[in-house]
């Protein structure tokens, strides 16, 4: 028999059990892992605090005169879906043993060529995977445009994956987002569109092109790196002209971030600065929401409510920038084949990771998970 004593350490061992495996259920004792390509067919898995790629896995039957592009991991980590093969070829690559389980050629035929620019997203339950295709039937002495579509998935549709419908969809697609719910797909093009993933039907939408401002002209952008996952915002650098200077004023040049939170739906943004320093991608903090980092040859971080700004030059051009779960870390990659690390507070380097083979990061995303 159990005395009082001892069963009231048995108690408490059961309930601390009990409670660490509520926090590694809930993700708190998860490890943030990044993944990413580079040029021509490699994707990496790397573990974010041990600075080292763990997974090194071969994309399968894709170009080697190109590179892969857009990268969406599924929320568990188990899958991550990659634009490849000039553009032509989507695979969803298991991280763990690196086996294709899924693939979807976009051209059919020999003379229609369907290519993927960028735009790609899954849904948050993980069972259907837009892709933004750009058709082109080619014809003897000339090409013929067709119109664009998304392409919905079901992402158990195996390797010879047929879209399971087709959304009708305006040209010049960079991004697709999901809202947090899955209810909605954010589809920039002209404007930041609210489509039904459905039925394709525009429920309302967020001015982009029309967006007006006083003594400002229309916003231009490159929103084609998608590093979302940590909060659910999405964000991008824009570019506006002041009306009301000069042509040849550097300071008619104007410079900001545009954010949309996926789980309320609102828009906020901050102009900053002069067009004087080149901005790529962006990423929110986790835990400060209010900072955005964005990075070219420089890291920038801005403050989006007071737009207070802090900039560090970098050892060469990167493209992106993604954020640590618990906001701490920086990880800038893209371009060239390291992985850099940063302190996210004093925008001090801190690590840098090499990918095995030195291969081109190029364009691919920087994106990251938790196991």
């Amino acid at each position: 028999m159990l005395t009082k004593n001892k069963l009231t350490t048995a108690c408490l061992a059961n309930a601390t059990a009990a409670a660490l495996l509520t926090l590694y259920s809930a993700g708190v004792l998860a490890k943030d892992y990044i993944v990413t390509t580079a040029r021509p067919d490699v994707l990496f898995v790397v573990d974010a605090k041990e600075r080292k790629v763990v997974k090194t896995h071969k994309i399968p039957n894709t170009s080697m005169g190109n590179s892969p592009i857009t990268v969406v991991p599924s929320r568990d980590g188990k899958v991550a879906y990659i634009i490849h093969n000039r553009w032509e070829t989507v695979s969803g690559i298991d991280l763990e043993n690196g086996k294709e389980v899924f693939r979807a050629e976009l051209s059919e035929g020999e003379d229609l060529r369907g290519k993927a620019v960028f735009a790609m997203d899954l849904s948050p339950d993980g069972k259907e995977l837009a892709v933004f295709v750009n058709p082109t039937r080619l014809l003897p002495g000339e090409y013929q445009v067709l119109d664009p579509y998304i392409a919905i998935y079901r992402t158990d549709a195996g390797t010879d994956a047929k879209p399971e419908r087709k959304l009708p969809s305006p040209r010049r697609v960079s991004t697709l987002a999901y809202s947090a719910k899955g209810d909605t797909l954010y589809t920039f093009s002209w404007e930041m569109l609210k489509l039904d993933p459905k039925t394709g039907a525009v429920k309302g939408q967020h001015p982009w092109r029309s967006w007006k401002e006083p003594n400002r002209g229309e916003p231009d952008t490159l929103a084609i790196w998608p590093q979302w996952e940590q909060t659910n915002i999405f964000a991008t650098p824009y570019y506006k002209v002041a009306t009301d200077k000069e042509a040849g004023d550097p300071a008619a040049l104007r410079a900001g971030i545009w954010a949309l939170d996926l789980e309320k739906d609102t828009v906020s943004f901050k102009e900053f600065e002069d067009a004087s320093v080149v901005l790529f991608s962006s990423a929110v903090n986790p835990v400060r929401r209010n900072e955005v980092y964005t990075v070219y040859t420089q890291l920038t971080r801005t403050d989006m409510k007071t737009g207070k700004m802090d900039r560090v030059d970098l050892d060469h051009t990167y493209y992106d920038v993604n954020v640590s779960s618990d906001g701490s870390e920086l990880y800038i990659g893209g371009t060239q084949g390291d992985i850099a690390v940063y302190d996210s507070k004093s925008l001090k380097r801190i690590g840098n990771i090499r990918t095995p083979g030195g291969g081109d990061q190029v364009l691919s995303s920087l994106r990251i998970f938790k196991r």
